[in-house]
């Protein structure tokens, strides 16, 4: 899942961002209003995490563009501000959840997992059966042929990208793109890397490639 920081204290942003990446997110980060205005308006995003006082444009003006323009995705607001009127004025403009400065780390992950959660509940199942295997996106769980398989951060975010779209062809592109982030300028073929992981795990057949253009997660393999 992609997810977006739009935070002007890059130190907080950057640290949100690796914790969030170790837990197998794909995570873009910018510091301005208007950019972050810009990029969620551009890219598809799962998650945006929106500080309150922003150069540019503040949260609040934000949130109110994005949801004017019906874009729904869920919007966590940050604040160094406290009080009940703060709180109201965020959820007002469309925000689903709020959290004040100082915050514990455990918190915001937790916050981050129930508003998508939430998102999945009210869309598409957050469980997907294909063949054998069994994925439980919300849960992060995996079973084959009712046996739990345990996968790390990123190779489930790898499998989640393929399940979603199970007998498709999903490209190399797409998947770093969205298990990575835009800003990844490592080697493409990291993406190699965890699909072997994930045939070993789940048996060679699991996942096909298509010669020049992807990954098809197989039914009935």
């Amino acid at each position: 899942m992609r997810l977006l920081i739009v935070e002007d204290e890059k130190r907080l942003a950057l640290s949100l961002a690796k914790g969030l990446t170790a837990e197998g997110y794909a995570v873009d980060v910018v510091h301005d209003g208007l950019e972050g205005l810009h990029r969620a308006s551009e890219s598809p995003y799962d998650l945006l995490v929106l500080d309150i006082m922003l150069p540019g444009m503040n949260g609040y003006r934000v949130c109110a563009a994005l949801r004017a323009a019906g874009n729904d995705v869920p919007i966590l607001m940050l604040t160094a501000k406290d009080g009940e009127y703060d709180e109201a004025e965020g959820l007002d403009t469309g925000a689903d959840d709020y959290l004040t400065k100082p915050f514990s780390y455990v918190v915001l992950v937790a916050r981050v997992r129930a508003l998508l959660r939430r998102r999945a509940g009210a869309g598409a199942s957050p469980v997907h059966t294909v063949g054998g295997l069994r994925v439980e996106t919300a849960a992060r769980r995996v079973q084959r042929d009712g046996e739990e398989v345990a996968l790390t951060a990123k190779e489930f975010a790898v499998l989640e990208q393929l399940v979603l779209r199970a007998g498709q062809v999903v490209s190399k592109a797409d998947i770093l793109e969205h298990v990575w982030d835009f800003a990844y300028d490592g080697d493409p073929n990291i993406v190699e890397v965890y699909v072997s992981a994930l045939r070993r795990k789940l048996g060679a057949q699991a996942i096909r490639t298509v010669r020049g253009m992807g990954y098809r997660l197989e039914a009935g393999r």
